[in-house]
């Protein structure tokens, strides 16, 4: 059984399974335009919660919310379910595809057989559609790949009901009502102002002043951690940042993308100006990521290695400072 599903490979898997479901669905839009409607870019520091013996570092809203967001501004309803058995979930997922219905699923990453292993560890908020099965395999486009794939009915299991934070309890999602008429014009702005809000929060660990706090805490953590721990924790953030969620330089590009679009529906210049300044944000994550890899991987040959990437990270959440102020203003 195999469902009409055309694959597109996307940057990130939430926004790619909104995209390629709504497409499907006879919506045609772009991952940026998920990303940004549905105010994907977002940072936060919580210290206080561990993620691989490392303190917690998002740079994306909850699983689920970018979708979430997008329906409730474009007016779209979304089914979502999670399930307490294997057996009631797979009755669920082939009873859609029964009825001609490709799924979002939300899963472990650990378990996905096709991922390279260096990219398989514990991370449950994972997405990627079904939209068929043979008698041994799930068919299923992921969106980080450049081609559909498949999982074996066991693996499929195992990653529906992976253990540990965000754990996915079988959850599939789907479309079920997407009016004829959108209003792209007022769900951009609603998108901007909320991720204007999130960035600019007045919390110390939310935003730009929760990447101001992470700057003065890595100029801390050698004399506190030693140098093992310290480089532990920025190689776990740098992971946070370029391979698991994709937030840091990689979101930025995607928000760029996002602007230019946005420019263009709303007849405003000032947005493709933002989105250009927003590449060169995006550009200095990226060049961040290389310089604390340096550090961890013990190639550095700055002896204050540490002070210079705080500063680079400072210097980071000053100018998105300036940018988040420049683009509520400009919509305003």
């Amino acid at each position: 059984m195999e469902l009409t599903f055309t694959h597109h490979q996307s940057a990130h898997c939430e926004n790619g399974v909104a995209s390629n479901l709504l497409k499907n669905s006879g919506l045609n839009i772009s991952e940026p335009m998920v990303f940004g409607i549905g105010s994907g870019l977002f940072f936060v520091y919580l210290p206080f919660i561990k993620v691989n013996h490392a303190p917690a570092i998002s740079y994306r809203t909850l699983p689920g919310q970018i979708f979430n967001k997008v329906a409730n501004r474009l007016n779209l309803k979304i089914k979502r379910q999670k399930f307490s058995s294997i057996a009631n979930a797979n009755k669920a997922l082939d009873e859609n595809l029964k009825n001609n219905i490709p799924t979002g699923l939300q899963v472990g990453v650990y378990n996905l057989s096709y991922f390279p292993d260096e990219y398989r560890f514990h991370f449950n908020a994972h997405n990627l559609v079904v939209y068929g099965k043979t008698e041994t395999e799930y068919l299923v486009s992921d969106p980080v790949m450049e081609t559909v794939t498949t999982l074996t009915y066991e693996d499929m299991n195992k990653v529906r009901f992976a253990k540990g934070a965000f754990a996915p309890r079988g959850q599939m999602y789907y479309p079920i009502q997407i009016p004829k008429d959108v209003d792209l014009k007022s769900a951009i702005i609603k998108g901007i102002k909320n991720t204007c809000r999130d960035m600019l929060a007045p919390m110390p660990i939310v935003g730009v002043r929760g990447i101001k706090m992470v700057s003065r805490q890595i100029r801390k953590w050698p004399a506190k951690h030693g140098v093992r721990k310290a480089n532990h924790y920025l190689a776990q953030m740098v992971r946070m940042q370029e391979e698991i969620g994709t937030g840091g330089g990689g979101f930025r590009f995607i928000y760029a993308a996002f602007l230019q679009e946005a420019s263009v529906i709303l007849a405003n210049e000032e947005l493709k100006t933002l989105s250009k300044e927003m590449t060169q944000i995006g550009d200095s994550w990226r060049d961040f990521a290389v310089e604390a890899s340096r550090i961890y991987k013990n190639r550095s040959a700055k002896e204050d290695a540490y002070n210079t990437i705080a500063d680079e990270l400072l210097d980071i959440a000053n100018r998105e400072e300036i940018f988040f102020k420049k683009l509520k203003k400009a919509i305003s």
